[in-house]
């Protein structure tokens, strides 16, 4: 396991190897190993390549690289030594304190065939489904990820403070929530998206639609959030009254 020579990445590069059995060494000590796995950020593949591409001999070895965004491109400089290189990306959360079980996740990869062979084997090892992804898919597929993730805690931050709106403080408000954010997941889980969808638009309430877009008046940012999904929602769920939403949700106050 290499790590930067910063205090903190030491402390976290020699617990980590810890758990996992591993000899921690320093940038720029020979690298004895078959295959490498970078996990730096995104920003960072390429020149971190570029900057262990002379320090051992790669022809045999296998890169991956841990990006969902960025191609086996990325590797270019330890191709061109011989190396077979691949990205391998789990469509997993991961946030500190929390290790995540990697049983049934999915891992995208795409690269050089020798390395996938190497990836979907040590994928199947680690309990995850390894699929292929084309080059050219990798920005769509990471943009999937961060709806179903980031973006998902983003409109549950948003949902608490709309909360507020109503009186009910932010701590309050993430308790009570839990109970029907658990029960639609498992609701889209067990029976997909349009039977899991349930409210005012799936109703054809066109009352109760405006006086939502009338109290988020005084919440613009979360205004322009409901109407953009719920416009989405007119396109891909099961709506009555779809026309008449539709009008409502075109209105001058929902204009972007």
């Amino acid at each position: 396991m290499v790590t930067r020579e910063g205090k903190e990445s030491q402390r976290y590069g020699r617990a980590l190897a810890k758990k996992v059995n591993a000899r921690l060494i320093a940038v720029g000590a020979p690298l004895s190993a078959d295959l490498i796995w970078l996990c730096v950020p995104d920003r960072q593949i390429a020149a971190c390549a570029n900057a262990i591409a002379e320090d051992s001999s790669w022809r045999g070895k296998v890169a991956f690289h841990s990006s969902g965004a960025l191609t086996s491109d990325e590797l270019t400089p330890l191709r061109r030594k011989g190396a077979a290189v691949a990205s391998v990306h789990p469509l997993m959360t991961f946030v500190r304190s929390v290790s995540p079980s990697l049983m049934k996740v999915p891992f995208a990869l795409e690269g050089d065939a020798a390395a996938l062979r190497v990836a979907r084997a040590l994928v199947r090892s680690l309990g995850g489904q390894p699929f292929i992804i084309p080059k050219h898919a990798k920005p769509a597929y990471h943009a999937w990820g961060g709806f179903a993730s980031p973006l998902f805690i983003a409109l549950l931050a948003m949902a608490e403070r709309v909360a507020g709106l109503a009186g009910i403080s932010r701590a309050a408000s993430r308790k009570m929530m839990l109970p029907i954010v658990r029960q639609t997941l498992s609701n889209y889980a067990a029976h997909g998206p349009s039977a899991a969808f349930s409210g005012p638009i799936v109703r054809g309430d066109i009352e109760t639609v405006s006086k939502h877009l009338k109290i988020l008046d005084g919440f613009p940012e979360a205004k322009s959030v409901y109407v953009a999904l719920a416009r989405s929602a007119l396109r891909e769920l099961p709506t009555p009254n779809r026309k008449a939403l539709a009008r409502v949700l075109s209105g001058p106050d929902c204009r972007r």
